[in-house]
This record gives C-alpha cells, sequence and structure tokens, in this order.
C-alpha cells in the first residue's frame, strides 16, 4: 500500500532536507510536487489544499526557523501532518456494554463486508480473548449467508442462522437474544450491501439501526475506489451515525487515496484496514505508523507485533539453542526459517515494514512472492533426511533425482544450497559477539547475490537470544 505516493514522497523531500533555511521561495517547488503526488494518489481535493497550505504555514514560520536542521524539520511537519490527517491516534472498538456488544457492519456490496465480518471476529476472539458470534442479515445476495457459516466455520466463531424468507430486523433481533442464551461477548451482525447507493437499501438499515441499536456501526469501504470511497462513507455517515471504517483491499491499493480522505471527509475514524484475503489479514489502524510508512520509514512496531502473533516462538528458541551449542544450520532448518517468512507475508511484507526498504519488495516481485518460497520448500521436500543434515553430500545424480522430484531444474538447487550456506554462516555471526549488528551487516553484503530485491538476504532469521524471533 501507498507505493507510488511513498516514492514520489521520498523523492520530493530529499530536496529539502539539506536546506540551511527554508522560506516561502525555496519551498514553492517541494510544495507543489507534494500537492501532485497526492492528486496522483487520489486524495480528495479539498484534503490535499488544507495539507499543503497547513504545511507552507508552519514550514515558513518559526518551528522550521529556529531548528537547527530545517529540511528535516519539514518532514517532521509532513509526517505530522499526515498523523493529522489520518487521526492522532488508532481507534479502538467501544465495547463498553453489558454484553453482547453489537457491531453493525454496512457498506456497498462488493467492498468485503462478509469476510471482514470473519475477520474482525477472529481478531477479537484471538486478540481480545472475546467470545463471539456472527449472524448474516443480507438476504438480497446469493449465498451471502452461506459465505458467512463457511467462514465462521473456518475462523470458529458462533454463527447464528439465518435464512431469505426472514426479514433483517428479525434476524437481527433473533440473534441478539441467541447470543445472550450462548454468553457471547461480541454480535457482528453482516448487513446486505448494493451496487449503489439507493433510498431503499438506506431505510432498511436505518430501521435496522434502530432496532438493534448497535454500540458499533462500521462502514467497509474498499481502498481501490480511493477518494470515491470517502464520497460514500459520507453519505452512509449523513443516513446513519457510523462510528468508525473498514478499509478493505488496502494490499492492493498503491495509491492510498482513501486513507489520507476518509477521515477529513466523514469525520470518523479508520479503526482497521484489510490487507489480504485471509481471515487474519486485518490490522488495526495506527495513522502514525502509516504516516511512517507513506515517507519510508518503515513501521517497526507492526512489524514486531505480527512477529509475536505468527511466528513461532518455540521453533525460534530452538534453533537458538541449537546454534549455541555450535550445532550446523541445516536444510531442515532452513525450510522452517520460509514458512516463518510465509506467516509474515513473504519478503515483500516484510520489507515493507523496514525503514528505507519500503516498495523494493515491489522491484522484482516475480522473484521474491510465495511462489518462490513454494519451489524452495519443494525442493527440500524432496531431498533425504540425510541431505537435508548434510547438503555437502549433494552430487549430480542427487541433484537429478530431487529436480525430478520437485519440479524444478539443477540449478535452482545448485541456488539455494549457496542460499543456505550464505545463510548459515549468518547464524554463526549471530550465535557471536556482536549479535545482531554483525547480522545485519551480513544481510546487507548479500543484497545483488540472491534473488529479486535483496532476496533471502532481506530475511532476518531467528535466534541470538533476541526478544523477538525473526
Amino acid at each position: 500500500m501507498f507505493e507510488n505516493l511513498t516514492e514520489r514522497l521520498s523523492h520530493t523531500l530529499r530536496s529539502v532536507t539539506g536546506k540551511a533555511k527554508l522560506t516561502e521561495d525555496n519551498i514553492k517547488d517541494t510544495l507543489r510536487e507534494v500537492r501532485m503526488a497526492l492528486l496522483e494518489a487520489d486524495v480528495s481535493l479539498p484534503v490535499v489544499r488544507e495539507f499543503v497550505n497547513r504545511i507552507k504555514e508552519r514550514a515558513v514560520g518559526q518551528e522550521v526557523q529556529s531548528s537547527l536542521s530545517p529540511g528535516q524539520a519539514f518532514v517532521k511537519i509532513v509526517q505530522n501532518e499526515l498523523i493529522n490527517v489520518m487521526g492522532a491516534a488508532n481507534d479502538t472498538l467501544n465495547l463498553a456494554t453489558q454484553p453482547p456488544a453489537v457491531i453493525l457492519m454496512a457498506g456497498l456490496q462488493g467492498a468485503g463486508k462478509t469476510t471482514s465480518v470473519a475477520k474482525l471476529g477472529k481478531f477479537l476472539k484471538e486478540r481480545h480473548k472475546k467470545s463471539v458470534m456472527v449472524a448474516s442479515a443480507d438476504v438480497y445476495r446469493p449465498a451471502a449467508i452461506k459465505q458467512l457459516e463457511t467462514l465462521a466455520s473456518e475462523t470458529k466463531l458462533r454463527f447464528f442462522p439465518s435464512s431469505t424468507d426472514q426479514k433483517p430486523v428479525d434476524i437481527a433481533n433473533a440473534a441478539i437474544q441467541a447470543a445472550k442464551v450462548k454468553h457471547a461477548d461480541v454480535l457482528i451482525v453482516d448487513t446486505a450491501g448494493r451496487l449503489h447507493i439507493d433510498e431503499g437499501m438506506m431505510d432498511e438499515i436505518k430501521a435496522l439501526h434502530s432496532a438493534i441499536t448497535p454500540i458499533e456501526t462500521l462502514f467497509v469501504v474498499d481502498a481501490m475506489t480511493g477518494q470515491d470511497a470517502a464520497n460514500t462513507a459520507k453519505a452512509f455517515n449523513e443516513a446513519l451515525p457510523l462510528t468508525g471504517v473498514i478499509l478493505t483491499k488496502a494490499d492492493g491499493d498503491a495509491r492510498g487515496g482513501a486513507a489520507l480522505s476518509v477521515r477529513h471527509i466523514t469525520g470518523k475514524p479508520i479503526k482497521f484496514m484489510g490487507v489480504g484475503e485471509k481471515t487474519d489479514a486485518l490490522e488495526p489502524f495506527h495513522p502514525d505508523r502509516i504516516a511512517s510508512r507513506i515517507l519510508g520509514m518503515g513501521d517497526v512496531l507492526s512489524l514486531i507485533e505480527e512477529a509475536e502473533m505468527k511466528l513461532d516462538r518455540k521453533k525460534a528458541d530452538r534453533l537458538a539453542s541449537k546454534l549455541k551449542k555450535g550445532r550446523g544450520f541445516d536444510l531442515e532448518d532452513f525450510r522452517d526459517q520460509l514458512l516463518q517468512m510465509k506467516k509474515m507475508g513473504g519478503i515483500t511484507g516484510v520489507m515493507d515494514k523496514l525503514p528505507g526498504m519500503a516498495g523494493m519488495g515491489q522491484q522484482a516481485p516475480g522473484q521474491v512472492d510465495n511462489k518462490m518460497f513454494i519451489q524452495m520448500e519443494a525442493i527440500i521436500n524432496s531431498m533425504t533426511p540425510k541431505e537435508r543434515t548434510n547438503p555437502d553430500i549433494m552430487n549430480g545424480s542427487r541433484k537429478k533425482r530431487i529436480a525430478a522430484g520437485s519440479g524444478t531444474q539443477i540449478q535452482d538447487i545448485n541456488r539455494l544450497i549457496k542460499q543456505h550456506k550464505q545463510m548459515s554462516k549468518m547464524m554463526k555471526k549471530v550465535t557471536k559477539k556482536g549479535g545482531m549488528s554483525k547480522l545485519m551487516r551480513g544481510l546487507g553484503g548479500m543484497k545483488g547475490q540472491m534473488p529479486g530485491a535483496g532476496g533471502l538476504g532481506a530475511m532476518l532469521p531467528p535466534g541470538g537470544g533476541k526478544k523477538f524471533p525473526f
């Protein structure tokens, strides 16, 4: 997300970071570039105007003039204004009510409401230890109820059954009663969407809202619709007392216009953003972290949180213990690292959150996506236990057999063995004096030797007794 905006703004702001003094004249071109970058990102025009005016007002004022490094102060101003546009901090869900806390989901058809219901339910269950029930009041879209039932089963959420011959209000009221009986903490109600905003749809959802008085009314909107997302959210906000927004398909939105427009136009906070198709691909929306990503400064906090949730801590500890005892880093360990990295969204997912690395993963998408992991995993799976433990025994006939078994070429196997040896050397550095700093220097030196934008050289392997297993 934000790749285009990050590239433009990073390039633009580099031109002012070295300035000894900022004046209205020497930041004029920079502000014009910032304006163009935001408009190209499909940010709403009123938002762009106010954003640029506020930067200009602060940049030529005392705030920058008194700074020892005016150029850096200017970048800080841009960062702060990005945060202000998107909301000062993450707005959490308000669930402080007598159970069940009812959450109503609204939005247009195709925005990803039903999937977001399952994602949000899983988020509340796993991160907040809530008992969650879901119900579908969408009696119009074919298979909508069945879809939610399937997702509920996949995410192990309680599902309240409904049918297309019922009225949405009746479904919701019955679901609330069932949630009380089952002692559910939260009830999430999915609603019908339409291909466009119409009076019938609005009247129905207004009646539903009045009947169940949810504590949270979330508008689900597709990030890829840009500033149209903000305009649609505004229309819904005029009909319903929205409490927040869920921005879906953010991983496919290279522009970021919706994220920068929704808060300003609706006055409602973005509470979550969907960053993939899987049911765990939902992140709380932190304006400060997003602003940092937009400016290419990375998002290490989110990376750490993701690592704590998704990586296998026991495996990481076992590997660290093994390395400390002087035992080698074999191909079984290497395969475990590949699987761990897949859980983190691949190399691209990690690199985009590292300072100065944003967008590098996209430079060679054909080489750094999950296909690379799948191929490497297939090669290792085609080896015997003895070959995985001791890759040095690999000769031509063994490689030929492995290539046939994994559907790859001998050069693919040679590349993997070379990558394993390089990573094994880095693992030894982790366990010696200097630990992570030596590892990072090693990673930097491996760029250009590995496939894609740093390839596996960009991986952060576990070990070294560090707090986080990556």
